[in-house]
């Protein structure tokens, strides 16, 4: 999951923007300064909370103390975070499906996801693949609600680990797909009418099957 960010805090010094003309200018160097803080707790703001933390975690991240940022950018920024400072995702309204650092490596785990959402994604692809003749199609694709309703049936520290799982889960429906066509047609390829039935025999228990066998041989 990407995340969409005002980054006007920073622009507005990278592109020269004069310091007479921004409005409640504060140079992040000061942020922690009596004057500043005392400014952002009569704007309203809690720098002692959560949220408010991480967004000047990630300020200092994407900038530097030379940058500037003001009251209302801030504000704008902790909208984006909930009361315990984890990033809420603006298409989902959900927390823990921000990638970060700390967890780029951890959320390539397999883990137990519900057989519901597995026969979901089973349904899902195996009608896409026969709609498009084994084409990927971005603007038709439902794929991206089958990920989301799997994550809200998950914990918030789980949803990163189940989201890789279903990937590895969804390529191997396509790979089970693609074998059982070009069991019935050997000339087949993507984009090519696929044979009346060619997938008729193909269960969900077939992809699991081949999903385990991969793992054993890893």
């Amino acid at each position: 999951m990407q995340r969409t960010i005002d980054y006007t805090y920073l622009l507005q010094n990278m592109l020269g923007t004069p310091k007479t003309n921004l409005v409640n200018n504060i140079q992040l160097s000061q942020i922690n300064s009596k004057p500043v803080q005392a400014q952002l707790k009569a704007a309203g703001i809690d720098t002692n909370s959560k949220q408010y933390k991480a967004v000047m975690s990630q300020m200092m991240k994407d900038g530097n103390g030379a940058m500037f940022t003001n009251v209302h950018a801030i504000k704008n920024l902790m909208r984006q975070y909930d009361k315990n400072g984890d990033w809420i995702d603006p298409t989902t309204g959900l927390t823990g499906l921000l990638v970060t650092d700390e967890n780029i490596k951890s959320r390539k785990r397999v883990i137990p996801i519900p057989e519901s959402s597995r026969e979901e994604m089973f349904e899902s692809t195996k009608r896409e693949f026969l709609r498009e003749n084994g084409v990927h199609n971005g603007d038709t694709t439902r794929r991206s609600e089958v990920y989301t309703n799997l994550y809200r049936k998950m914990k918030k520290d789980d949803r990163l680990a189940a989201g890789w799982t279903m990937q590895q889960f969804e390529r191997q429906c396509s790979r089970v797909f693609v074998a059982a066509v070009k069991a019935a047609d050997p000339t087949w390829t993507a984009g090519k009418q696929i044979p009346a039935g060619a997938l008729d025999g193909i269960t969900r228990q077939d992809v699991e099957n081949a999903l385990r066998s991969v793992d054993t041989k890893v």
